[in-house]
């Protein structure tokens, strides 16, 4: 997988790991140190990254794509979960691409990001199975929110 040029590479393998780039992310911001390297702002990456993480417990937003399109994320979730995710990836006709870019205060998005990361941390069944990947266990989808965080968090730069 090719890593954009202005992006940081990061590689978290814990929610610890996650939660420890948080705080340099909240203490970087607080410092007026922290930049973005993306289109987003920093607390539209959070409160991403948060969305995505609720929704395994609240719901999706959308419906389940095509079976053929299934079939294929499923067949490249190993993949994604060993080394991570590609930049640029939209979802058909949402508008900006995805779901869960509301614009936040970092400190906000950060708060909502270390309470959705809680709930993984306390081992919280998710009672709603991805519409892309379908079932996973527990460990996969621990594993897909930190590929999917190193991705955007890379974006941030303190």
């Amino acid at each position: 997988m090719t890593r954009d040029p202005k992006c940081r590479h990061l590689r978290l393998e814990g929610l610890a790991d996650l939660r420890s780039e948080l705080k340099r992310i909240e203490q970087a911001d607080q410092e007026g140190r922290l930049e973005t390297t993306g289109q987003w702002t920093a607390g539209q990456i959070l409160a991403h990254l948060a969305a995505w993480i609720e929704y395994g417990y609240e719901g999706y937003p959308m419906r389940k794509p095509s079976l053929l399109l299934r079939w294929f994320l499923r067949w490249k979730l190993p993949s994604y979960l060993q080394h991570g995710m590609a930049a640029g990836v939209r979802i058909p006709g949402v508008p900006g691409g995805t779901y869960g870019i509301d614009r936040m205060e970092v400190s906000k998005a950060a708060e909502r990001l270390h309470r959705a990361i809680g709930r993984l941390e306390a081992k919280e069944p998710c009672p709603h199975d991805s519409p892309a990947f379908g079932p996973m266990s527990f460990d996969d989808r621990v594993r897909l929110n930190l590929r999917h965080a190193e991705l955007h968090l890379g974006f941030l730069r303190y």
